[in-house]
């Protein structure tokens, strides 16, 4: 039994993954076209398939089978190996995301700053892009790309640490049977009666930080100057032409499925039912139902990234583009201090939680509740006058 579980864990699990996520990429890609079109008052692609499912699936054979077009000039090498860098670092980084109790590739006790180091590896991608297409608007998208990833990565960084404060003092009341640094460790924190002890609660300010700066690191609208036509022509993927093409475009969905994994960890519970713990819904408890059992979690999982997704789609054909500065600004001068303020705060009741047998985690206490409505009021008070003087 022991080597069938060990051949699973290594062999199945990971193959298991690969194959959904890279499923769940043509499904975004229909789901942004319909929803487009419905916001658009259009109808969308509805020829090929059931209302257009297929099309997908057709546009990546007709970029398959397209002309693969290589300027003069270019730095073949690195021209070559930009995509498969702007794309093989979030598959990776989703070895260790949690989508379920018994569907993870590896739970290392680093898994947070694993993704970070990995996510930021897609900035090299797009900027040897730009670079080595031999071209001076590709060189320009991708200069601007890499200090807008850059930038909303601080600010990413401290909305998670806010949440790994929490997370780090409930594994070490845990009697070391959880990891720090863990995602399983951040879901596990997460538990109590139904969606009151998510981070997207107590964490709220940190929640809308990690919001804006994954809209930000992955160039999607309203954060799309990279890309921006009307400015770079297609920005550092200009000279790019069939599958490699289709690479940068399948590395925007996979990092984008990336990070609503991640959010849906750190702040919604992730795998986690919104009606845990109540007792009038004891009557569907699934437990003792075997498939369910397995399938629940999975279900509740994919529900929360694909709310993100669809969060990500509403804002690209909602919201008009920002201009350079006013992106700049909205990174260092009011997420980055925020970011600050927001961990301060969080670190300081973590400090006196210590001091009193656990404040930040635990049951949920209307004092606790109090504190921490009141910080987050102060914050977003804080940030709307900042906001309001950086645009």
């Amino acid at each position: 039994m022991g080597f069938w579980s060990g051949l699973a864990q290594i062999v199945i699990v990971p193959i298991v993954v690969l194959a959904v996520v890279l499923t769940t990429v043509p499904v975004w890609i229909w789901l942004e076209r319909r929803v487009c079109a419905r916001i658009q008052q259009r109808i969308g692609p509805n020829r090929v398939g059931y209302q257009g499912i297929l099309q997908p699936l057709a546009d990546a054979a007709k970029l398959l089978f397209k002309e693969d077009i290589t300027p003069l000039h270019v730095d073949r090498m690195i021209y070559l190996l930009a995509p498969a860098l702007a794309l093989a670092p979030s598959i990776a980084a989703l070895a260790v995301i949690p989508f379920s109790p018994l569907l993870q590739v590896a739970d290392i006790n680093l898994g947070v700053l694993l993704i970070l180091a990995l996510s930021s590896l897609a900035v090299y991608g797009v900027v040897l892009a730009g670079w080595s297409s031999n071209n001076k608007w590709s060189l320009m998208g991708g200069i601007r790309s890499a200090a807008q990833m850059v930038s909303y990565e601080l600010g990413m960084g401290l909305a998670i640490i806010a949440v790994i404060l929490t997370s780090s003092a409930f594994a070490a009341h845990s009697g070391g049977q959880f990891a720090a640094l863990s995602l399983r460790t951040a879901v596990e924190s997460q538990r109590g009666p139904a969606f009151l002890c998510w981070n997207c609660i107590w964490q709220l300010p940190a929640f809308a930080i990690f919001l804006v700066a994954a809209v930000a690191e992955s160039n999607r609208a309203p954060f799309d100057l990279p890309e921006a036509e009307q400015e770079l022509v297609a920005g550092f993927h200009t000279e790019y032409s069939s599958f490699r093409f289709a690479m940068f475009y399948m590395g925007e969905y996979v990092h984008m499925t990336l990070l609503s994994s991640v959010c849906t960890c750190l702040f919604l519970g992730g795998w986690l039912s919104p009606f845990g713990g109540i007792k009038w819904l004891s009557s569907l408890n699934v437990s003792h139902v075997p498939v369910l059992m397995y399938l629940a979690p999975l279900f509740w999982f994919f529900l929360k990234v694909t709310l993100f997704i669809f969060l990500y789609i509403w804002l690209r054909w909602t919201m008009p583009r920002m201009r350079w500065d006013q992106l700049m600004r909205l990174g260092w001068i009011v997420l980055l201090p925020a970011g600050l303020a927001w961990v301060t705060v969080v670190a300081v009741l973590q400090g006196f939680g210590n001091e009193l047998g656990g404040f930040i985690f635990g049951p949920v206490g209307w004092y606790r509740l109090a504190v921490l409505v009141l910080a987050g009021v102060g914050w977003l008070l804080w940030s709307r006058r900042r906001v309001a003087e950086a645009v």
